[in-house]
């Protein structure tokens, strides 16, 4: 399917490689300027603020994934997949108020170091070993097989060649600039990206003949977020249950996603950043899951090949000259995905392996050279990952990327929610989950995903239940690893410095909780 780069004209060559051009040079820019302050990579130099913070975060959890994937599943299913953005609120709340301030308090760069000050050199080891998997498998590879797709879909392409311009891109970005870099220019991103996706919705619905006419041509429980317990999709117990998993994970723990709050001026900028991504989120139905739902309605003969609903309607809505800015905003949400990832890989590696092992005395000239060198190396890997996702086969975009979330997440939020609400947890359990616990979980993984696919074998239940049910086992195994463990190492931090939330947090948060209140009020009984 190459049909929108038969329509690209001279204007939209000139917009994409001005946008190119464009990027590098903020990237060589504030590399420039990193040196002159002798700043490194990592954490923009505490520098900043709410609205970087927000978009930024936004920027690396929206990636091409929700371009693609929301569209992809609003066409099959309707807007049952706004519950991952809706029910995000919940987390998002535990990570400012309860992760964040002991996080800030910590004064540590990575997930791995806040571990280690916990329970020792051992528990950071392993998760900064487990925390470079994490993040090479479910944000630089999928993030790239998703963006591989969407470049395969335009040029026709296969997928190997498709990521490797992918990567090489955004890898030379993030080798420049690093997180503020990347932060600086998710802002600019994030607003094209709202543009361009809330234009393509208001053609959709114009062409269509409005709301009513789109509500007529679809089915009733398209506009449903919670589907009956015997749904073949998404039943009300799966995401009930199995989605707080993954939200945990990847919310609360996750080295992509935190380090931009890691990263603020202090911890009011930092739980605002995560209050402002929440009100982000709330858009997911018009910017996202819309374009799925009208392409349902528009262009019914896709059938079973909902993956290609969000270039559908760009190629048939959009006049020649905007179809530019379609391919800037594919480069927006790669580069901030993508870019905050290899970001996150060099920051771990070079803090908690680098530093922490090898050579203790690194100059912060030796720290850049480490990090720059693994976003090298993660560029490769995550490039043969990709392609090894491509041939996963009966699951749509949206399925393989929860799936393999799931997989992943349970080892971590249960280490991380016993670790803070729980100080009897002890070292052997933390670290017995994180090892024996992960290797367990994706043992599972690699058979649902791979050996025995649930396509060919329905005996599996949804893959959301089977990540709760390995959360469960894991936390009750924890439990007992500390409650009968002899000679305890528990829990040693001091957290009498926690910094106090202010009222203007709180206040933001509960209108943020309202307003998600009333979306799950209104979109169900239909």
């Amino acid at each position: 399917m190459n049909s929108i780069y038969d329509k690209l004209t001279t204007l939209d060559f000139v917009i994409v490689a001005g946008y190119l051009v464009a990027l590098l040079v903020i990237g060589y820019v504030v590399s420039m300027k990193q040196r002159k302050k002798n700043e490194t990579l990592f954490l923009a130099g505490n520098s900043l603020n709410w609205y970087s913070i927000g978009f930024n975060m936004w920027g690396t959890n929206v990636g091409p994934s929700s371009l693609l994937a929301f569209a992809s599943i609003g066409y099959a299913t309707g807007i049952v997949a706004g519950n991952f953005e809706w029910y995000a609120f919940v987390f998002l709340l535990l990570l400012a108020m309860v992760f964040a301030p002991r996080y800030i308090a910590s004064k540590v760069s990575t997930m791995p170091e806040y571990m280690g000050k916990r329970y020792g050199d051992s528990t950071q080891n392993i998760l900064a070993w487990y925390a470079l998997v994490k993040i090479l498998v479910s944000w630089l590879s999928l993030g790239l097989f998703s963006g591989g797709v969407l470049v395969r879909q335009i040029l026709g392409i296969p997928m190997w060649q498709s990521v490797t311009v992918l990567v090489i891109f955004s890898g030379i970005f993030t080798f420049a600039g690093g997180l503020k870099a990347i932060a600086k220019v998710n802002v600019f991103q994030m607003i094209l990206l709202i543009v361009v996706s809330l234009t393509l919705s208001f053609l959709g619905l114009q062409k269509l003949g409005g709301i009513d006419v789109l509500i007529a041509k679809t089915p009733s429980n398209f506009w449903n977020l919670v589907r009956p317990s015997d749904d073949a999709s998404y039943p009300w117990p799966a995401i009930l249950l199995g989605y707080p998993v993954a939200a945990v994970a990847f919310f609360c723990t996750d080295q992509s996603m935190v380090q931009s709050v890691l990263g603020a001026k202090n911890l009011e900028q930092g739980q605002l950043g995560v209050n402002f991504i929440g009100w982000l989120k709330v858009m997911a139905l018009p910017l996202f899951i819309l374009p799925g739902i009208l392409c349902y309605a528009l262009y019914p003969e896709l059938g079973s090949n909902s993956d290609l609903a969000y270039m559908t309607m760009v190629t048939n809505l959009f006049p020649s000259g905007m179809n530019g800015l379609v391919i800037c905003v594919m480069i927006a949400v790669l580069v901030g995905t993508i870019g905050s990832s290899l970001n996150a890989l060099s920051t771990v590696f070079t803090n908690d392996i680098y530093v922490k092992k090898i050579n203790p005395t690194a100059t912060i000239q030796d720290q850049i050279k480490i990090g720059r060198l693994t976003i090298a190396a993660g560029c490769v890997f995550a490039i043969l990952i990709a392609v090894a996702i491509d041939n996963i086969k009966g699951q749509n975009l949206f399925n393989i990327f929860q799936a393999v979330l799931g997989f992943l997440a349970p080892s971590l939020s249960v280490v991380f929610l016993l670790s803070v609400f729980w100080k009897r947890t002890t070292k052997k359990a933390v670290n017995a989950t994180l090892s024996w616990g992960s290797a367990f979980s994706l043992f599972v993984g690699v058979l649902y995903l791979w050996i025995f696919p649930a396509d060919k074998y329905p005996v599996w239940p949804h893959f959301l239940l089977i990540s709760f049910y390995i959360f469960a086992v894991l936390m009750i195994s924890a439990v007992i690893i500390s409650l009968t463990d002899r000679n305890p190492e528990v829990n040693v931090s001091d957290e009498t410095d926690i910094p106090k939330t202010s009222k203007k947090v709180k206040l933001l948060f509960g209108l943020l909780g309202l307003v998600i209140l009333v979306l799950y009020l209104v979109f169900n009984g239909n």
